[in-house]
């Protein structure tokens, strides 16, 4: 087992990771205090998971209501938001009642959130099934569900009271899903850390074929770049703000395809090619980093060409990107392959010449289709 630190004063937690890791006695105490919890999970991962964790709170004097969700992005919606809400209500859930994410980035965004405004704050803990949740979504208080205009539009800042990543669970995740949490490992490696990015290429098939150490390393030392930078910026207001490496062009991606059209991490991982792309073309990198980046992300299983939308029709929805201010965009930039920072002011001429490059790729590759939600997560 491996623990990481999320340092907020009052609002501190511990992300502990490795095999067994949901129903660890010790753990599992300290992050349920109640007597109490709400298990929100999704017809994919509850079959296969739900039961174990409700056991193990059973045995420690915790009653369960288990709620269940449909599977997938484009049910990360009000709608969701109310089954959960109406399922606590109808069974009398009090603020004490704890909230349990079990499932990826969705259920977390969606399950947090519910926790966030339920009765004003209930406490929430994170047990996250899929590589991209483990490594990024469920660390640091982001809560959301998705607008038509864009993606986590309405949500919340709201910290858990534990991270439970059970490392058993990546053995059941599709290939399409690990690839898709590779994508925000990549990112980490770009934006803080450049051993870090070092170590993905020399490491990618280990990954791939989901050796333990390889997989426990990059949990491991992606929730310590995510906890450090959180400690620093809890509501991104500032260098918060680097942890969406990527996302802008991704966030466009996801919103202008439909939500779920693509995995979100098959997004960012073209995101931060487009975002390499753009780098260069500014003068921050060279050209041989872009080909460093679109060559890892590649290899991780992503695609690197960017869907084809008319250059306005992404300019759109980036144009709702929430680092935008007073009508301008933010851009995350590299300045070197591991380390990045907020760029504002960036010339139209310049975004337009990376995306039509982007899509330029397109004719060579062949593009995801929509997810099989019959998989196994």
């Amino acid at each position: 087992m491996q623990s990481v630190r999320v340092a907020l004063g009052e609002r501190s937690y511990w992300i502990h990771a490795g095999p067994g890791a949901m129903a660890h006695p010790q753990h599992l105490r300290a992050a349920v205090a109640g007597t109490r919890a709400a298990l929100v999970t999704n017809t994919v991962v509850g079959p296969l998971y739900a039961d174990r964790l409700e056991q193990a709170l059973q045995a420690q004097g915790t009653a369960v209501l288990r709620i269940t969700l449909p599977d997938g992005e484009a049910h990360k919606t009000w709608d969701s938001l109310n089954t959960i809400y109406d399922a606590m209500l109808n069974a009398r859930c009090d603020r004490s009642t704890t909230v349990i994410a079990l499932g990826g980035g969705v259920v977390g965004d969606v399950a947090g959130f519910a926790a966030a405004t339920y009765m004003r704050g209930a406490p929430l803990v994170q047990v996250p099934t899929t590589l991209l949740s483990q490594v990024d979504s469920s660390v640091g208080g982001k809560t959301a569900v998705n607008h038509p205009l864009g993606k986590n539009m309405i949500g919340a800042f709201y910290q858990p009271a534990a991270v439970l990543a059970d490392t058993d669970t990546l053995r059941t995740l599709p290939a399409r899903e690990l690839s898709a949490g590779l994508a925000e490992v990549i990112k980490h490696g770009l934006l803080g850390d450049a051993g870090l990015f070092d170590w993905l290429e020399e490491n990618m098939d280990r990954l791939l074929l989901r050796e333990a150490d390889a997989l426990a390393h990059v949990i491991r030392r992606s929730a310590e770049i995510k906890a450090a930078i959180v400690a620093l910026d809890e509501r991104e207001t500032g260098p918060r703000m680097l942890l969406n490496l990527g996302h802008t062009f991704g966030h466009a991606i996801e919103a202008g395809l439909g939500f779920g059209t693509w995995l979100h991490g098959e997004a960012v991982g073209t995101g931060l090619v487009l975002a390499a792309e753009l780098s260069s073309r500014l003068g921050r990198i060279p050209p041989g980093n872009v080909e460093r980046v679109r060559s890892l992300v590649r290899r991780a299983g992503l695609p690197t060409a960017a869907p084809p939308m008319s250059v306005d029709r992404y300019l759109e929805m980036m144009s709702v990107d929430k680092k935008a201010r007073g009508g301008r965009l933010r851009f995350i930039l590299l300045k070197s392959l591991g380390e990045a920072e907020i760029v504002t002011d960036v010339p139209a001429t310049a975004v337009r010449e990376s995306l039509l490059a982007g899509m330029g790729e397109a004719a060579a590759e062949a593009l995801p289709s929509p997810p099989d939600r019959s998989a196994t997560p």
